[in-house]
């Protein structure tokens, strides 16, 4: 994961901000307000996520909170990703305040809180406000601690988190990662939404390291899980490769095709269109169909303009 951003930063002059790649960074964000919001059993499909996030329309007939919290968590990535690329007067110079993590929570779950509060709430645990009630134990068996420790064991949390941005060389920085995302969760500092906060709070340390986000896809939700429990006990290993993976797979998706320009040779997982994925590439490049390069190390590389050639002949072989 390191290296791969350095690798972007010295050949195409680091990420891109919204505004210069708009439509990689609103797939980014439907993707995670999707994934995100499924992990905790949310039933929207990607297409109705899109909708309602980019046209506000509820398409479908799902349940009403669904809705809801889906609206909740696009706004707040929204916000996430802003202040993890201009900050502006949100943040101290610290990589993330109490400030913040409180603000990332109140937008996302204002919408659906509104509508229905939790189940038990008091007026004192609202969107933005931490717990005041104790929470049971985990189904792999950790307990979070009371709630009059929340306080305290969060200002700690944010310290810890100001650790990144300084090098270790004895723990890799997926793992320092892993380990920051755990203790978040195992705090559960709030009555509800404790999951969806951790993973955009994940996400806006990501951003201001100079990483793209991590998104944990619900196809992916029982290694995650497993990933937290054996954080749980100290070891990080697993959840790290997961977080890993996905800011990985994430630059190769959405952001090197758009700082690369349409000659530059990227990786065929960097290529793949909705038509035609990456298997389809790589057969299309072994059988010749698609102008690529094969490395030393057997991996195939091409280019937009390639692609895109491969897709239009592709389509008139299709038509004749």
């Amino acid at each position: 994961m390191e290296e791969g951003i350095r690798d972007l930063r010295q050949r195409f002059g680091g990420l891109p901000t919204p505004t210069e790649a708009e439509g990689i960074w609103a797939h980014l964000w439907h993707e995670e307000a999707h994934n995100s919001t499924a992990l905790e059993g949310n039933t929207l499909v990607l297409h109705e996520v899109e909708k309602l996030l980019e046209e506000g329309k509820a398409v479908g007939a799902k349940p009403l909170r669904d809705y809801l919290e889906v609206k909740g968590y696009g706004d707040a990535a929204t916000w996430v990703y802003g202040q993890a690329l201009k900050p502006g007067d949100w943040t101290d110079g610290s990589i993330i305040n109490m400030q913040e993590v409180r603000q990332v929570h109140h937008t996302l779950m204002t919408p659906v809180w509104t509508y229905e509060p939790t189940p038990g709430s008091s007026d004192q645990e609202g969107p933005g406000k931490f717990r005041r009630h104790e929470i049971q134990e985990f189904s792999g068996g950790m307990k979070p601690p009371s709630w009059t420790e929340v306080d305290h064991l969060m200002r700690d949390w944010v310290d810890s988190a100001e650790a990144l941005r300084e090098p270790d060389g004895e723990i890799p920085l997926p793992e320092r990662l892993a380990i920051v995302h755990n203790r978040f969760e195992q705090i559960h500092p709030f009555l509800d939404g404790n999951g969806r906060t951790g993973r955009l709070t994940l996400n806006l340390l990501l951003g201001r390291l100079g990483y793209p986000p991590a998104i944990i896809h619900k196809r992916d939700r029982e290694k995650y899980l497993r990933g937290m429990q054996r954080a749980d006990k100290g070891e990080p290993g697993p959840l790290a490769e997961l977080i890993a993976r996905s800011v990985t797979n994430n630059l190769h998706r959405f952001v090197l095709p758009a700082v690369a320009g349409p000659v530059k040779l990227l990786p065929l997982a960097a290529l793949e269109t909705e038509e035609t994925k990456e298997r389809a590439l790589r057969a299309a490049a072994a059988r010749g169909r698609l102008k690529a390069v094969k490395e030393a190390d057997g991996t195939w590389r091409s280019s937009k303009a390639w692609v895109e050639q491969y897709e239009q002949t592709k389509h008139q072989k299709k038509r004749t």
